[in-house]
């Protein structure tokens, strides 16, 4: 008996902006059936290894595409897995994947933004709401007695029902809208198949005699020479296995063939656009693992690392057995050495990329970079690979830059690479921090990404160059030679500074850790810094962010002793009735201090009382 069930939810949403005319480019439905035909053909091609009465009689692989005109009808139709009654159900009614399910939530009445939202993901068997109005999923899998029909208008419903077919597989007809009538014209079909499905592995054919020839040239294309493939080809097989209807291309595209101890074919790509789910901690890479051709299956752990999890393509070997489980996949040494040469080919092409096209691989780095940086945290066998790929922002480049770079630019007598690390670029080019680095031309390197505090501390240093955050600890720059000439020492400035400390510090005693001269400060009275022992102070405001840490840390006080307000203050120290106006002050320049580094203020309302208090005393002087 026939049952009626609703879309989910978010299901509905996608069927109605893809079924109202969300792509120009109609013909792109083909393209996906095709591509799940293909892998319905896959799939059922390696469960076949283990169990090879679930292809007994019909061993070769194909899909047919033949239409009706006076029906008005085309069908899409393959021998592979099939689906039963659940199968349908969880393929065709749900959304299974959280992560499109949080796509969804995003999606809303600007096409263009959908369009590239959706991109991200693909909406596979939903673009046939494009050109039909009625659609009919006839399935059997491989192995069962029963078959079962699907069939939608694509409004919100659909029918399922026990039926009757004589082969495994699934057909799929779609009644065609009055405006898509050019697909049941042959000629139309041939040349959307060779445009975007040549490369598919398994024969199209049209109509239905059995000896119909193939439209494509039924090769993986990743087993053919590069110079006879087309551009066009790789773009259309990367949309396929990228499983994206967007009309993107590849940023990147690697084809080649090793050979040696061992022998696999690979074509990869890096894409052009960011996946939306690109850091969800679920998330594998989209690369696809064959043996001699035949699909074993897709993001493999092991095959890939996680630093590259964006990668899209396939890799077949020529040694793996056929036969061999996805546990096993895992420990197998030929998956681990064949990973080990993969990751290098890839960064060392990214290496090249950066030294050859610049403005390009700053496109990719605005993407990818901070998923790479993962790597330099816990990858250490591709460490100095990563950080040649690496680039960064610094007060001295204007676009990105690398660590060889900077190096290049060192000034004398500089012994570290020193960095910033802060929340965006901009507030890093703000610091108070940089300034005596900007009197001394001494470059700093910008660390935005949240990635950047986990790795540094174990990168640790450069080609022999210690990695030294500005905002730890003593600059170290007395050694760093400098066309500025330094100002006598004032003996009695000396110790009326020395003496503003000692009060600075007794009223600071619950605050902060120490007050102390600055080394760093040129044009700004105070800052705050970290102990050299202790966290660096954006680290300390990430793991409250991120994991909610609670470790308490007291940082230190730097007074620039040449600033005019802190010259004030010393004249105003050596006299006791000054004791409030100097405490007042101090807790003023504290707060300051720490908003400059984001940091929330303890008593946000004294702070404002003491600031009206200081502009009251400002403006009855002036």
């Amino acid at each position: 008996m026939s049952e009626q069930r609703e879309f989910q939810a978010e299901v509905s949403r996608l069927l109605d902006i893809v079924a109202n005319a969300l792509y120009t480019e109609k013909e792109i439905f083909l393209r996906e059936l095709i591509s799940n035909a293909s892998d319905a053909c896959d799939r059922l091609r390696y469960d076949a290894i283990s169990n090879p009465d679930l292809v007994k009689g019909d061993t070769e692989f194909k899909i047919r595409v033949w239409f009706d005109t006076d029906a008005r009808t085309l069908t899409v139709s393959d021998n592979g897995i099939g689906m039963n009654r659940e199968e349908l159900i969880k393929n065709l009614g749900t959304i299974a994947h959280s992560g499109t399910r949080e796509l969804v939530k995003h999606l809303n009445g600007d096409k263009q933004k959908n369009s590239s939202l959706i991109g991200q993901f693909g909406v596979g068997f939903y673009s046939v709401f494009m050109i039909a109005n009625k659609v009919e999923v006839l399935s059997k899998r491989a192995g069962d007695e029963k078959a079962w029909i699907w069939i939608s208008d694509g409004h919100g419903a659909y029918t399922i029902d026990e039926s009757l077919k004589d082969e495994r597989g699934t057909t799929i007809t779609m009644h065609m809208k009055d405006e898509a009538f050019e697909f049941l014209i042959e000629e139309r079909l041939k040349n959307v198949i060779k445009k975007y499905s040549d490369h598919i592995s398994f024969p199209i054919v049209i109509g239905e005699a059995k000896d119909a020839k193939a439209v494509n040239t039924a090769s993986a294309l990743w087993m053919r020479a590069k110079a006879d493939i087309t551009p066009e080809q790789y773009k259309e097989f990367y949309r396929g296995v990228a499983g994206t209807i967007q009309m993107d291309e590849p940023w990147m595209t690697l084809h080649w063939h090793a050979e040696g101890n061992f022998e696999y074919h690979n074509l990869l790509f890096i894409p052009s656009m960011k996946p939306f789910d690109l850091y969800d901690p679920r998330r594998h890479h989209g690369v696809k693992l064959y043996v001699k051709r035949v699909f074993i299956t897709d993001g493999v752990e092991g095959l890939i690392p996680p630093f590259l999890r964006f990668m899209k393509g396939v890799v077949d070997s020529e040694d793996l057995p056929l036969n061999i489980s996805r546990e096993l996949l895992q420990s197998n040494p030929v998956v681990a050495k064949m990973s080990t040469a993969i990751t290098r080919k890839i960064l060392g092409e990214l290496e090249d990329k950066a030294k050859n096209d610049i403005k390009d691989f700053e496109s990719f780095w605005s993407l990818f970079g901070p998923v790479l940086k993962e790597g330099l945290y816990d990858a250490h066998q591709y460490r100095d690979q990563l950080c040649r790929v690496s680039r960064f922002y610094s007060s001295k480049a204007d676009g990105l830059t690398s660590l060889d770079e900077y190096l290049s630019r060192m000034q004398e007598g500089q012994e570290h690479i020193y960095y910033l690390s802060a929340g965006s670029v901009e507030s890093a080019r703000n610091s108070p921090q940089l300034e005596a680095f900007r009197a001394k031309d001494v470059e700093v390197l910008f660390m935005t990404d949240t990635i950047d505090e986990f790795w540094l501390p174990i990168q640790n240093e450069y080609k022999q160059k210690k990695l030294k955050s500005i905002t730890r600890g003593s600059p170290d720059l007395a050694k760093i030679k400098s066309d500025k000439a330094e100002e006598p020492k004032d003996e009695k400035a000396k110790a009326g500074v020395a003496g503003l400390l000692s009060q600075m510090k007794e009223i600071l005693k619950d605050e902060v850790k120490d007050v102390t001269i600055s080394e760093r400060l040129v044009g700004s009275p105070v800052c705050l810094v970290a102990p050299e022992t202790d966290m660096d102070i954006h680290m300390q405001r990430v793991l409250k962010k991120s994991q909610h840490y609670d470790g308490k840390h007291q940082h230190i006080l730097e007074v620039n002793d040449k600033h005019p307000v802190i010259r004030k203050l010393v004249d105003l120290s050596s006299s006791p009735a000054n004791a409030e106006t100097l405490r007042e002050t101090t807790l003023l320049l504290l707060d300051q201090a720490r908003i400059v580094e984001g940091e929330s203020l303890k008593d946000p309302a004294g702070f404002v009382k003491r600031l009206n208090n200081a502009i009251e005393k400002g403006l009855i002087s002036a």
